[in-house]
């Protein structure tokens, strides 16, 4: 008999949840880096084996929301725990469970399987980790908990073998080739948002949202022309840098990780527009692809 399900990984901000999907899928679907709230959407990666399709999904980081943006990013959150064959709660040895209790209050009453996994253990020792086991298990009481270390690979291959185990017995929901649902052009503007967060200070980042303008690809190479769009004026200039140098070194970076995710030679031409308070509109938000219906 084939299983199949989804298996959905939420959690608090900078947990590891990026690192553990792409981990879990084999694959680089989601970008990971130092700084808090680098998932905005609800990414899925597909591993599929002749008796199994395992549909991870990675959501942005669980937080109350201060403007729109944050809003549909913690709807996306909350929507996987409607589907989720399997849940997935990521944590690590320091957070606080009480950071996002109304959120934790929705896992606990969900009939699915929960699988709690504490992060990070590294950054741990014996007695410390056996009082946040304790701590997490008086909280979300019927999850099952599993100390792992996504960066490490440490305890991934159990878990693996768990959610297996869990799976319901189902035909496979995608192609069998199929190792996402997002487009290609998605990509394209997750990876020069990553070099963003990684080249930029302050609230640059969390002010910048990319569209892919254009996406055109012969035998060849592959033509891209996108649009990075920012609040303010000055936040403009940032991102540009004295004489262009800013911009053409994310430019150089993205093409380079493009170039290695498409296994082509990529043009890419990058564009920097002003677009007010974008984060705040449900307009720009829906053109901007953050709705969770």
């Amino acid at each position: 008999m084939h299983k199949a399900g989804f298996v959905n990984i939420v959690g608090n901000p900078n947990v590891g949840k990026s690192t553990l999907m792409n981990q879990l899928v084999g694959e680089r679907i989601s970008i990971a880096t130092f700084k808090a709230q680098t998932t905005r959407h609800r990414i899925m990666g597909i591993v599929n084996t002749p008796e199994m399709q395992i549909v991870f999904s990675d959501t942005p980081g669980v937080i109350k929301p201060n403007y729109k943006l944050q809003e549909s990013m913690l709807a996306f959150s909350e929507s996987a725990l409607d589907d989720a064959d399997v849940l997935l709660y990521v944590t690590d040895v320091i957070e606080d469970p009480e950071k996002n209790r109304d959120f934790l209050d929705k896992v606990a009453k969900m009939s699915q399987p929960v699988l709690l996994l504490i992060n990070k253990i590294d950054l741990s020792n014996n007695n410390d980790l056996g009082a946040v086991v304790d701590k997490w298990h008086s909280i979300l009481p019927n999850a099952e908990i599993l100390p792992i270390s996504a960066k490490n690979k440490f305890g991934t291959d159990i878990l693996l073998n768990r959610i297996k185990d869990l799976l319901p017995d189902s035909p496979p929901f995608f192609d069998k080739e199929q190792l996402t649902d997002k487009p290609a052009r998605f990509f394209v503007t997750e990876i020069i948002r990553e070099k963003i967060l990684l080249y930029y200070d302050k609230e640059i980042p969390y002010s910048v949202e990319v569209q892919c303008d254009s996406f055109k690809e012969d035998e060849n190479r592959i033509h891209i022309m996108v649009t990075i769009f920012v609040e303010r004026e000055s936040q403009k200039g940032i991102i540009i840098g004295h004489q262009g140098v800013a911009i053409k070194k994310v430019s150089t970076e993205a093409r380079k990780s493009l170039e290695k995710f498409f296994d082509k030679k990529i043009y890419l031409e990058t564009f920097v527009k002003v677009d007010k308070d974008w984060r705040s509109s449900d307009k720009e938000l829906n053109a901007f692809g953050y709705n969770p219906k």
